[in-house]
């Protein structure tokens, strides 16, 4: 059956979104988002688009690399790689010979709270790309050949980002702020995670974490709802109907106030921050959203943006951005600067945060923030891949199949006020986490 719908902003042209965006009427985008359920009881939000003969369907299970078994961490990623490398009757070489042969993309994805993917396909191949996509879920493979190569592959990536900067200031950030927590370990795993992963781990992935309740579909594209319909009882009709329980615990930040010096041969520091922020379901997280692009958000606007690097150089970019995990908040920002230059960037980050808690944002910015963020919701819906993201995540944080049509007037109902609260509230210059990896002159690891 075809339920409820609501209107959302449609793809345009960029040139005219970039030229009349802020000044067409809402009407002039408005597309129909369908809830969809299968005879099957399998449910998927559609968008109709047609356009141009593609589908693009996009898909989640709740649970992520939260969940992977300590020891085994970059279990998910490292399926997520896999499902694609052989399923059912045929090996690697076959299926990614059909997938290429068909101009069919399909991939896979992990993060510390979902595990997801994403099919795109001519509709003359719709039929062979969901059959293969429902191989994939509930018969792959894992031969002995592809799981070593991208076992080898993922183990070269680590090995790497050990070299760069910038991933092991992130990865010592989470670790930090989450030491005993799964949020702490990283997603893609360790080395010595990664070596001892086995097939059996990977098969028991899929049997634990693969279910219809925990599965949430967008799809957007040439089909109605009654011709998604079988395909949604075809394609993950076969999946169990109960996944094992993917909650985690409340995540605590630990940390609070410590600078963590990781030092490296590099010219430049990579710097990252942290610091209390808000779950997507806060009712105070549209006022944080307006708050962020002002303070780092916003990009060139942003007044991160201004003090360090328009006014002092210190940084080619700087900025700052909302985390929210399902059993986290953060507010956390990042920027580049030179070694002997490090300590002063941090001092003005850490006085930009406080300016903010103590004196907070004015009218013109709360306005011009308001005008920037609504405005240019309708680049969002640019693309039919962009679309479908967009539908899980509102699946996701059960923000209700309205919400499109509500969201411009959650941001338009913030006050100042409401702003100027909530940066008192959070912004603490105090209890900001600092990870820097380089050679900083002037600073050192604190306990």
């Amino acid at each position: 059956m075809t339920g409820k719908t609501t209107t959302f902003f449609a793809p345009l042209f960029l040139l005219v979104l970039l030229v009349g965006v802020l000044f067409a009427p809402p009407q002039a985008y408005a597309v129909t988002i369908e809830r969809v359920l299968s005879p099957g009881g399998v449910e998927a939000w559609l968008v109709r688009d047609h356009t141009n003969p593609i589908i693009t369907m996009r898909f989640a299970f709740r649970g992520g690399a939260a969940l992977d078994p300590g020891g085994r961490e970059g279990l998910a990623n490292m399926v997520s790689a896999l499902l694609d490398e052989g399923a059912g009757d045929l090996d690697s070489k076959t299926f990614q010979g059909r997938l290429e042969d068909l101009v069919i993309t399909l991939r896979f994805d992990a993060g510390r709270d979902n595990f997801g993917g994403r099919l795109r396909t001519l509709v003359e191949n719709k039929k062979t790309a969901f059959e293969l996509l429902t191989l994939a879920l509930t018969r792959p493979r894992f031969d002995a050949e592809p799981v070593a190569r991208i076992r080898s592959q993922i183990l070269s990536s680590l090995r790497q980002d050990a070299e760069d900067p910038n991933a092991i200031a992130a990865k010592t950030l989470f670790k930090t702020l989450f030491p005993a927590h799964p949020y702490g370990r990283p997603v893609d795993g360790t080395l010595e995670s990664v070596a001892a992963i086995t097939r059996t781990g990977l098969m028991g992935f899929v049997r634990r974490r693969l279910a219809r309740d925990n599965l949430v579909i967008g799809v957007v594209g040439d089909i109605t709802a009654d011709m998604l319909k079988p395909v949604l009882d075809k394609t993950f009709g076969g999946l169990k109907d109960k996944a094992r329980p993917w909650a985690i615990p409340e995540a605590a930040l630990q940390g609070r106030g410590r600078t963590v010096v990781v030092s490296k041969p590099v010219p430049q520091s990579a710097i990252v921050f942290a610091g209390k922020g808000l779950k997507r379901r806060d009712r105070d997280f549209y006022a944080a959203y307006v708050m962020n692009h002002v303070l780092g958000g916003g990009g060139f606007t942003s007044r991160l943006y201004n003090t360090v690097r328009e006014k002092r150089g210190l940084a080619y970019s700087v900025y700052s951005a909302l985390h929210p995990l399902d059993r986290a908040g953060l507010i956390f920002g990042g920027a580049g600067t030179a070694n002997k230059r490090a300590s002063e960037t941090i001092a003005v980050m850490r006085g930009e945060w406080k300016r903010m808690a103590a004196k907070g944002m004015s009218e013109k910015e709360l306005a011009d923030a308001k005008t920037f963020l609504t405005g240019s919701y309708p680049l969002r819906f640019t693309s039919s891949d962009r679309i479908a993201s967009m539908l899980i995540g509102i699946q996701m944080d059960d923000l209700g199949i309205d919400y499109p049509d509500r969201r411009n007037g959650l941001i338009e109902a913030v006050t100042l006020a409401d702003v100027n609260r909530l940066a008192k509230k959070l912004l603490r210059p105090d209890q900001l986490t600092v990870v820097v990896v380089g050679r900083p002159d002037g600073v050192k690891s604190t306990n």
